[in-house]
């Protein structure tokens, strides 16, 4: 390559390699590559010894730069506020939740959550503050260790781009502007700076996309230990990422889909066996599938043997996930194995968050259904939580020492009795208070005496009638005889007049679903011997599944809070909105999460580009024109590597627009690091190209680095004007004319 293409910092220019250059996507394509990446250098004579030391010191000491750099933007005023910010009330508390070993429940898998609480325990923190909402003051409790941890693995993320865009493009000024636009970044530096999950999971991506490149430059040496390595740190980075939070499937999608394509073009190499094929895939098999899944399971042995006391979270949870937590009611409780009538049992919805079949001593208000005890359901435990079962055509005693034992069993009649107030369970054609085209259920009777619309049909799901049912285990429907109806809950949050618990109705609709299917938890008989639970505990393997079914149904659910902000896929490339992450009026101390326009509204732009280059290279080369070597040799690293890079952003963005759970800003920043790489790789390859046409004029030389040096600039410089968003603002909004970031608001949905 001419040297104006070559301008800047020492050994920018491609260099011929071992291996496979940009995504390295075959032995064979890479030698074709290296080849084109040679012939597009100058002759020169070979570098002597102590020169290529300088050259390597030199590299060596720019990644440095670009290292401290990137930890001094992250720990700088990592202090600050003193006060809980946005979602720190949630992971936080979660911490507290490890350090203390308390149950809980969170959408995620825990990995984050342990890593979090991991920090804290090592820092100091004893675990006892509250994390109760926003804005609360940390005051003496020790916070540096958790908000530290985050920034450490947040400032990691740039030389780990670096790093991988160096590997993919063979140039140092590419690796130096995707450093510049990822340290220059207020968005990431803001998530970075907090106790969050986002930081930890983007610093797994990361680990994993670099492993990768790494893994597929060791292509001409398999089976040796720099590509066992690589190979095995991508699949322990995959288990991390997706032991973080469920996105993390993405970055697994994108190394799959690297790891078949090289498997397909290894099997095309007619020089290997078939027993080389066989060693090629096992090793994949062991390191990219077998190793990140011992790993994943390994986290959920660790969380389950963690959290081993009571807590939030046990409602949420079947009642024989329950019984294995110290401190809950059902932990080495004894009780009788086989529903009677006269038992006094509390049912227990297995819909997540639906909670327990619960009545008190309040109607339905004037104009909703009949004006009739209202029916709920509870997620705690409480004494309004508790029924009597008994016999739908006699109302004598069942537990009565004269009379015999009557077990319930599949397709008995049966009447559900109020304990707290001697109503009946009852349903009739009045609609339910919220949900259309559902029958109301009410309380009905006095002293247990009703009507025929007090009768429910017990069946068991999946068992023939006759069969007993069991407490716990049985999985139980009540279909109401005179309307057909089948008792479930909604998951409506009724108004104050129900005290905001969940709506019960009866639905016509006979479909299974977990809304209408039950089960018994507590349950107190005399007559009836005891066993104890332990028989009943549900095995490793069971409640890691129970857990992971609670964890998508949560997903699936979450709604937006009141008076929060949430946005649309299409809002996040073009930085639409932001997110406020403390501080609303001008006496607060202000921090606004929103990425620099700068970088995000050139990532948007280099796109665009990156499309349409690489789609005028793919065609050139698939009609065969011939290119000349310095065009061939950036023409694959813009093709390979830079494909690279946009099928992960791809991977990391487009997939939100097929979900149906509530979605905010900072979804997008994983494919945000994608994006910002192939920027870095585009212009640089756009520079280098620029130069190589104009190499007959004088100045052609001075193109790549001006246009390097510009990039740099710019982007530092637009740093300078909108850290304030990052590191906190206290004074006059945007549109006074003394506030810092006065003439900035580019947009009118930028709410700083």
């Amino acid at each position: 390559m001419p040297p104006a293409a070559g301008g800047g910092l020492a050994g920018s220019e491609l260099r011929p390699r071992k291996g496979r250059c940009g995504s390295q996507a075959a032995r064979a394509a890479g030698r074709d590559v290296t080849t084109a990446a040679a012939t597009a250098r100058s002759p020169k004579r070979p570098a002597p010894p102590s020169s290529r030391r300088f050259e390597a010191a030199g590299r060596w000491a720019l990644l440095a730069l670009v290292t401290l750099t990137s930890f001094a933007t992250r720990f700088h005023r990592l202090d600050q506020p003193p006060h809980i910010c946005w979602d720190e009330t949630h992971f936080g508390k979660m911490g507290s939740y490890y350090i203390n070993r308390t149950f809980f429940f969170d959408v995620h898998p825990p990995l984050g959550k342990m890593l979090i609480g991991l920090a804290g325990y090592l820092s100091g923190y004893d675990g006892t503050f509250l994390f109760q909402k926003p804005g609360d003051n940390y005051e003496h409790h020790s916070y540096m260790g958790m908000r530290g941890f985050c920034a450490f693995l947040g400032a990691m993320l740039v030389p780990f781009a670096y790093l991988t865009v160096l590997e993919l493009s063979r140039s140092l000024p590419a690796a130096l502007l995707t450093a510049a636009f990822l340290t220059f970044d207020t968005g990431c530096l803001t998530l970075s700076q907090y106790i969050l999950l986002d930081p930890i999971l983007m610093f797994f991506i990361m680990a994993a996309m670099l492993s990768m490149v790494k893994y597929n430059s060791c292509a001409n040496r398999p089976f040796s230990a720099p590509w066992w390595f690589w190979l095995s740190l991508t699949g322990i980075n995959l288990a991390g990422a997706l032991g973080v939070k469920f996105v993390g499937l993405f970055i697994i999608l994108q190394v799959g889909w690297n790891t078949l394509s090289d498997l397909w073009h290894l099997f095309g190499d007619l020089s290997l066996s078939m027993a080389t094929l066989g060693k090629h895939l096992s090793a994949r098999i062991l390191c990219l599938i077998l190793l990140p899944l011992a790993l994943y399971t390994a986290t959920y042995a660790v969380h389950f043997m963690v959290l081993n006391r009571s807590g939030p979270g046990d409602g949420f949870f079947s009642s024989a996930f329950q019984a294995r937590l110290s401190g809950n009611n059902l932990h080495n409780a004894s009780i009788p194995e086989h529903l009677a009538y006269g038992s006094v049992i509390t049912v227990k919805n297995l819909r997540m968050a639906v909670g327990y079949l619960h009545s008190h001593r309040h109607f339905y208000p004037e104009g909703v259904g009949a004006r009739q005890q209202q029916v709920t359901t509870y997620l705690h435990k409480d004494y309004n939580n508790l029924w009597i079962i008994k016999k739908h055509n006699s109302n004598s005693d069942p537990l009565d020492p004269s009379l015999p034992v009557e077990f319930v069993r599949h397709g008995d009649i049966i009447r559900l009795e109020h304990k707290e107030t001697s109503r009946n369970l009852h349903s009739h054609y009045h609609e339910a208070p919220l949900t259309r085209k559902h029958y109301q259920v009410t309380g009905y009777g006095i002293n247990g005496s009703g009507d025929s619309n007090d009768f429910w049909r017990i069946e068991v799901i999946n068992r023939k009638f006759g069969n007993r049912v069991k407490v716990l285990r049985s999985r139980i429907r009540l279909v109401h005889l005179v309307t057909g109806c089948v008792l479930g809950s909604s998951g409506k949050v009724l108004p104050k007049w129900g005290w905001e618990q969940l709506e019960v109705t009866c639905t016509p609709y006979l479909k299974e679903t977990l809304s209408s299917i039950w089960n018994v938890e507590d349950h107190i008989n005399p007559k009836l011997p005891n066993i104890s639970l332990d028989v009943l505990r549900p095995s490793f393997p069971e409640i890691m599944l129970e857990s992971h079914m609670v964890m998508i149904r949560g997903n699936n659910g979450l709604k937006p809070k009141d008076n929060e902000f949430t946005s649309k896929p299409w809002h996040w490339p073009i930085n639409f909105q932001g997110l406020r992450f403390s501080g609303v009026n001008d006496t607060d101390f202000r921090v606004y999460l929103l990425g620099n326009p700068v970088v995000w509204w050139l990532n948007l732009l280099s796109l665009a580009l990156y499309i349409l280059s690489a789609s005028i290279f793919a065609v050139a080369v698939q009609r065969g024109v011939r290119l000349p070597a310095e065009v061939k040799g950036l023409s694959q690293v813009l093709l390979r590597g830079g494909g690279q890079l946009l099928l992960g952003w791809m991977m990391h963005y487009f997939p939100f627009f097929l979900m149906g759970r509530v979605l905010y800003f900072h979804h997008y920043f994983p494919a945000m690091l994608f994006s910002s790489m192939l920027t870095g790789l585009l212009w640089d390859t756009l520079l280098r190209l620029s130069a190589w046409s104009l190499a007959s004029y004088p100045l052609a030389r001075c193109v790549h680095t001006l246009g390097i040096l510009s990039l740099l600039l710019g982007t530092a410089y637009s740093f300078y004007l909108f850290h304030p968003l990052a590191y906190g603002m206290v004074g006059p909004l945007a549109q006074d004319p003394r506030s810092p970031m006065a003439g900035l608001r580019w947009l009118e949905s930028w709410d700083f």
